[in-house]
């Protein structure tokens, strides 16, 4: 659903009714993941895909079907092992559990108010009802980000509470999955499929080093959907001028803004800086965060002997292993731009368990699930040693500066 929810909250907008028909359930390879959408208007007129063109002439006709029939929601299977999942055109090697329900607007304000809130970009989990009793099928929960108030309804009962908690920890863990409630321990009645849809807000990408390759990596970052940050300790060169895409620009040293950077098991750190007084300080640090990735740019030497400091400075052997060092993957990248292609590669492969290798060398499915590894903090941490500031970097008074693009 969110991969249409501005045309979606469009058309509530417009009081026009619709049949949305969603992803709820992939097996084998498919194209696109759980809680892909394809939207139908009573003109016809339809919006978004569910598998890359294998099956959307089907899907259509099941919408248009739904939605003339003013019926119960419809659940059914495109398979590759059967006859009918040829003929609409299932190639791909998958199967697809499809979820198709008529929205009337005025009969589902939550699902409307829902539809804003992912419209304007703030955090939100939507609960859809996907399996069970037939009279509980479509029912929608929201949980908000900030305070996680719960608004919406199920069955106005223990699987309002079910559903809730769990809207809330897929919000918390930023991504959208299928749960099942029911049964002993959370007390409801009934057995109920829950896809839960999960816009939460933007990975941050957090570049240190204002260089060209910095400049080529924000607009790479901008463009997979992170908030990107570059932060260097020369005023000179850490303007919005040099870098549009870039949703801040932070004038500190960088050890000490990432100290108080907010990161999560999401984040990306990237270090340009390619100068061992800010390099060691700020690796230190970043490999002791919860974050997804740590990488730094440098040749092989450069590599060797900042492993020999980092070691003397304490950094253990586990944190070592997660240094993506000299940073990116082997693509034979020259310019700036081919080197933030590699970057940003690399941080791909790692969130999503990817070999990196060409797929026409390796077997087994090519879409993966999400990953779910968390990452693990190591004891005991430590705190972080800040060196003197250099005397030719004029910082300001404060020795902040903060510039947003308004991007």
């Amino acid at each position: 659903m969110l991969n249409i929810a501005d045309t979606l909250h469009r058309w509530c907008r417009e009081a026009r009714p619709f049949a949305l028909a969603t992803v709820v359930g992939v097996r084998g390879s498919a194209p696109l993941p759980v809680g892909t959408s394809v939207a139908v208007d009573e003109d016809g007129t339809a919006v978004g895909s569910i598998s890359g063109g294998c099956v959307e002439g089907a899907v259509y006709e099941l919408c248009r079907q739904v939605l003339h029939d003013r019926g119960a929601p419809q659940r059914t299977w495109f398979g590759y092992s059967d006859d009918d999942a040829f003929a609409v055109g299932l190639t791909c090697g998958g199967e697809l559990d499809v979820f198709v329900q008529r929205i009337d607007p005025a009969a589902q304000p939550h699902l409307v108010t829902a539809l804003s809130e992912i419209d304007r970009g703030r955090p939100v989990a939507v609960a859809q009802v996907v399996d069970g009793p037939e009279y509980l099928l479509g029912s929608t929960l929201r949980v908000l980000g900030g305070d996680h108030a719960a608004h919406g309804r199920v069955d106005g009962g223990p699987a309002d509470r079910a559903v809730a908690d769990q809207a809330r920890a897929l919000l918390r863990a930023g991504r959208t999955n299928r749960v099942d409630i029911g049964g002993e321990g959370d007390g409801c009645h009934d057995r109920l499929s829950v896809l839960v849809h999960v816009q939460a807000s933007r990975p941050r990408l957090l570049v240190f080093g204002a260089v060209d390759f910095a400049a080529a990596l924000s607009q790479a970052g901008r463009f997979l959907g992170y908030r990107v940050t570059v932060c260097d300790a020369r005023p000179v060169f850490a303007t919005t001028a040099r870098f549009p895409h870039a949703d801040e620009v932070v004038v500190d040293w960088p050890h000490r803004y990432l100290e108080r950077a907010e990161v999560d098991e999401r984040t990306a750190v990237c270090v340009l800086t390619h100068d061992a007084k800010f390099d060691i300080p700020l690796l230190r640090l970043a490999l002791d965060l919860p974050v997804a990735y740590v990488g730094a740019m440098g040749s092989r030497r450069t590599h060797d002997e900042r492993l020999r400091l980092l070691r003397q400075e304490g950094v253990t052997a586990d944190e070592l292993a997660r240094l993506r060092s000299p940073i990116g993957l082997d693509l034979g990248a020259r310019t700036p731009e081919e080197t933030a292609v590699s970057i940003t590669a690399e941080i791909i492969a790692q969130a999503n368990q990817g070999t990196g290798r060409p797929l026409t060398r390796i077997t087994g499915p090519i879409h993966r699930p999400s990953s779910t590894r968390q990452w693990t903090r190591p004891e005991p941490s430590r705190p972080s040693r800040s060196p003197d500031r250099p005397p030719e970097l004029a910082l300001p008074a404060n020795g902040v500066t903060s510039h947003g693009s308004g991007r």
